[in-house]
């Protein structure tokens, strides 16, 4: 058995976009099943995100609290952003988050890990990078506004990341994985043998 996710696209016998916002659009497919039957799939379509897990030489974490309204909480997160341009390249985004939520810059860039936030009702694909050798970024710092303009920023120790994400306490998708990820990661191979900040994804095609 080779443990790896496949590509494979089902017929699409018939679409349909009933809504169109800013930023992401629901539609709606007719599939083809394998019995012959067809299922009709509503899902959001989406440009894709990128996070960052930043990490300081005292093993702390850069973490934004954020109003997210369609859950009625202020989650603790990482930065993160859409993919906001088609075909742009992953890194480049990444780096601009982390500039513009937290005024900060990274030396040191790597691939964390991939992931699609809810694939059975988006096709949201999020990289997570890990960046370290961190320092702060010169010139003015960025001028937020809406929920970023409440936003609040904090570095907090791995080890309390990894205790909050397993006692229930943070939700936030990337925030969860990333933490674990590092964890792992530091568990396992060691941190040089995560892929390079430049690494293909699939799922999000971009320009070198």
């Amino acid at each position: 058995m080779e443990l790896q996710d496949t590509p494979q696209e089902w017929q699409v016998v018939a679409t349909t976009t009933p809504f169109q916002g800013k930023k992401t659009s629901v539609r709606t497919d007719d599939v083809a099943m394998p019995d012959g039957t067809v299922a009709r799939r509503d899902y959001q379509v989406h440009p894709g995100s990128v996070a960052v897990l930043a990490v300081d030489d005292q093993d702390r974490v850069l973490l934004i609290k954020q109003y997210r309204h369609p859950v009625r909480q202020k989650l603790w997160e990482i930065p993160a952003g859409l993919l906001d341009v088609p075909g742009e390249n992953p890194l480049v985004a990444a780096q601009r988050e982390l500039y513009e939520e937290a005024h900060v810059k990274a030396a040191d860039w790597r691939v964390l890990t991939d992931l699609y936030t809810t694939p059975g009702g988006s096709d949201e694909a999020v990289r997570i990078f890990l960046a370290r050798d961190l320092s702060e970024a010169e010139g003015e710092r960025f001028e937020v506004a809406d929920e970023e303009a409440d936003m609040e920023v904090a570095r907090v120790p791995l080890a309390d990341l990894v205790r909050g994400v397993l006692a229930g306490e943070l939700h936030n998708s990337c925030l969860v994985v990333g933490v674990l990820s590092l964890a792992a990661a530091r568990a396992g191979e060691g941190l040089e043998a995560l892929r390079p900040a430049d690494a293909p994804w699939p799922a999000r095609p971009f320009e070198s």
